[in-house]
């Protein structure tokens, strides 16, 4: 079977994709991506030639750019292209240029994807890349998930050659006489990836001479059994994590026939990025005082009495920001998602409801203010003498600290604070035999 004909059965029958779907090809210029390229053109798919200026090898990267811009034109091909400042972005994200440069093509693929009105992001990965990855995964203890290898669909973006190995790409594009670059930085091997490529895998060869073809099979192997895990394990987690509001939470009575079995839970948790240690910490505090807090890379998670809060660290955990003034003559003020509703009147009788307050007129130093709760908040709660800081009072009403940052707070003109919207007013502002006028307020 020529090549043409085995790439559109692969790209059909094993990735599902339409003779009419709409593709962004990532092509920098070498070997892979150039004769990714050619096929998709030539199978005659529609294509968008995306290509990235990392301007990390000064005038080799602009001629890789001219390569791949005079490929497109020849071909008849829109082409696109982006410059980055890759070195800067590295050096503000505190990670490597491999990563930084990974990072920044990533998001403008599919932003063009997007804008394009295209299906797919191809990427030019072959089956040598798949391997490498597998024993780089490997070096960094990623477990079987990390030994999956370079999946061939994820999202919108698709290896369309993995099918091929290293040697196959080089023949293919010999044989058919497609131009390419060599990027000198592939044979350097002060890179992970390009040690792993130049140095193991030729030593491990030599032990296996089959190799390739060996791991390919463990990968495969690795994959299915991956598959099998997730089928058990899924269901469980779909089961306990409920997703509520911003939060996410589950029932300890739920989780804890699982909390013993440290791998389990690793398993559960693993969307949310806990490490072992961290759970090894959750399964110490267990039986303990609830209100601990832990953390993984991008989550929160709070130990409750009752429940187990997971929230995004992007979420504002501060609540929303801001404030707004209650006017002397305002009917109704909104405030986030909220809705105050206020009257004047001579209604002093007293009221049990804590969604209502009612309030001295007399004392009230307009315009009052509504903002969420900041440290070193403090007011004297109604029915006691004493002075208390906010804080404590959400602890003794056992109110957890993601709740607390969305209570809203009355504040007087004078900056004291008149109540805590739906849980309790300050005394000093409560109605007494002297009160003549009465500011009521309904919290909605």
């Amino acid at each position: 079977m020529d090549l043409l004909r085995q790439f559109r059965k692969h790209l059909q029958e094993s990735l599902c994709i339409s003779e009419n779907h709409r593709i962004v090809l990532a092509v920098s210029g070498g070997r892979d991506s150039m004769l990714m390229a050619y096929l998709f053109i030539e199978a005659g798919y529609a294509c968008v030639i995306a290509h990235c200026n990392f301007k990390l090898r000064g005038a080799e990267s602009d001629k890789d750019e001219a390569l791949v811009r005079e490929f497109a034109k020849a071909y008849k091909v829109p082409f696109v292209r982006r410059d980055f400042d890759t070195a800067r972005y590295a050096e503000d994200k505190h990670i490597s240029i491999q990563m930084a440069a990974r990072e920044l093509r990533y998001l403008w693929f599919e932003e063009l994807r997007v804008q394009e009105s295209a299906e797919w992001i191809a990427i030019a990965q072959h089956q040598n890349d798949h391997i490498e990855t597998t024993l780089l995964n490997l070096t960094r203890g990623t477990g079987l998930r990390g030994l999956r290898g370079i999946l061939p669909k994820q999202g919108h973006l698709i290896r369309p050659l993995l099918f091929l190995s290293s040697e196959q790409v080089t023949a293919q594009v010999a044989s058919l006489a497609i131009p390419f670059r060599d990027d000198q930085s592939n044979f350097s091997t002060k890179y992970a990836r390009n040690k792993i490529r130049l140095e193991v895998v030729p030593k491990l060869k030599e032990i296996s001479p089959d190799f390739d073809a060996i791991m390919v099979d463990n990968i495969a192997n690795f994959q299915e059994s991956y598959r099998l895990l997730q089928s058990f394990v899924s269901p469980i987690r779909e089961q306990l994590f409920l997703r509520k509001a911003r939060d996410i939470e589950l029932l300890k009575t739920a989780l804890a026939p699982y909390i013993d079995n440290l791998s389990l839970l690793f398993e559960l948790f693993r969307p949310y990025g806990f490490s072992k240690s961290v759970l090894q910490d959750l399964q110490g505090a267990w039986e303990g005082e609830s209100g601990r807090y832990f953390q993984s890379p991008d989550y929160e998670m709070l130990l409750d009495r009752h429940v187990i809060r997971l929230r995004h660290l992007t979420e504002p955990h501060e609540g929303p920001t801001g404030t707004v003034d209650v006017q002397m003559d305002s009917a109704l003020t909104r405030f986030c998602d909220r809705i105050f509703e206020t009257n004047l009147s001579e209604d002093v009788s007293i009221v049990r409801d804590t969604t209502i307050a009612k309030l001295d007129f007399d004392h009230l130093i307009f315009p009052l203010r509504i903002r969420f709760w900041e440290e070193g908040d403090a007011f004297y709660p109604l029915g006691m003498s004493g002075r208390q800081k906010v804080s404590d009072f959400f602890i003794q009403q056992k109110i957890d600290r993601y709740t607390k940052k969305q209570i809203p707070l009355l504040i007087n003109g004078n900056g004291h604070i008149l109540w805590i919207a739906g849980y309790r007013m300050d005394n000093r502002y409560r109605i007494t035999k002297s009160t003549k006028k009465v500011f009521t307020l309904v919290y909605k």
